[in-house]
């Protein structure tokens, strides 16, 4: 079988910057262990969190267009906060597929706070977005909104998959950022809105200095991926895995073993 040559039955395409898109792959195969799975990570565009607007714009469907030509997938999925909020509208009018898109997720965090106060952790270009604002306005317009961007994360949770130390000075100064701020001592609820941090999760309840709970997306993305592709018939040998980077190969040589344990075993440059 050729780098270009898949089992007949379509696969589903996640796309992210690095590994982040991981936490929405962990609960997509638990609703469906037979897709086969194409993971992209763009590592040689890494990090986009400082990357402007305009950049991002441009460079996510033209990286998204090129893997689903050479991939044919039934659906794609822009696992990352980050890109979503810039680029999803410009994806999804470039594809002829399903884009499924990745939002903070501050609809579920506004019915669990329970004193009100929510904390938003992200990168820089994902808590500056006006679609946060948006989704703020319309579902915890009743709440307070604290945010913080920590893109240290990112390269904290790619250590930990690589399987490195993670940096808990980062991981104490994300949580720091958050309950420092005016009204932070009544943070009960932190929305992680970049699909890194949930691979950090234990390690984020470590450093609070009391009980918080922190969510995400991923499983409500994962539900949404199911019913899209409801008709989508996968036997069980259809499981394949495929990671592709836009980087070197051999960079991402110590992250196999992580993504071994769901399936991806073949991995590809772009």
């Amino acid at each position: 079988m050729t780098e270009t040559q898949l089992v007949e039955c379509p696969p589903l395409l996640f796309f992210d910057s690095g590994i982040g898109g991981l936490s929405v792959l962990i609960e997509t195969v638990k609703l469906l262990p037979d897709a086969p799975i194409i993971y992209a990570a763009d590592y040689a565009g890494l990090p986009y969190g400082i990357k402007s607007e305009a950049e991002l714009a441009a460079r996510i469907p033209a990286l998204l267009g090129r893997l689903v030509e050479r991939y044919k997938p039934a659906l794609a999925t822009i696992a990352c906060n980050t890109a979503s909020t810039i680029a999803l509208d410009h994806v999804r009018s470039a594809l002829d597929i399903p884009v499924v898109g990745t939002v903070p997720a501050i609809k579920p965090a506004s019915t669990l706070t329970r004193t009100g106060v929510i904390g938003l952790l992200g990168t820089q270009a994902t808590i500056r977005q006006p679609y946060v604002d948006r989704l703020a306005a319309e579902f915890a317009s009743d709440k307070v909104l604290l945010r913080h961007a920590a893109p240290d994360l990112v390269y904290a949770a790619e250590a930990k998959l690589r399987g490195e130390k993670s940096d808990s000075e980062v991981i104490q100064a994300a949580i720091n950022g958050l309950l420092k701020q005016a009204g932070g001592e009544r943070i009960d609820t932190v929305i992680l809105a970049c699909t890194h941090f949930p691979l950090l999760r234990d390690e984020l309840i470590t450093a609070a200095p009391r009980p918080i709970q922190f969510i995400d997306g991923a499983e409500g993305i994962a539900r949404r991926i199911a019913f899209l592709t409801k008709n989508q018939s996968w036997p069980a040998e259809s499981r394949e895995g495929i990671f592709v980077t836009t980087g070197g190969l051999p960079d991402i040589a110590s992250y196999r073993p992580a993504f071994a344990k769901y399936g991806i075993s073949r991995f590809e440059k772009l």
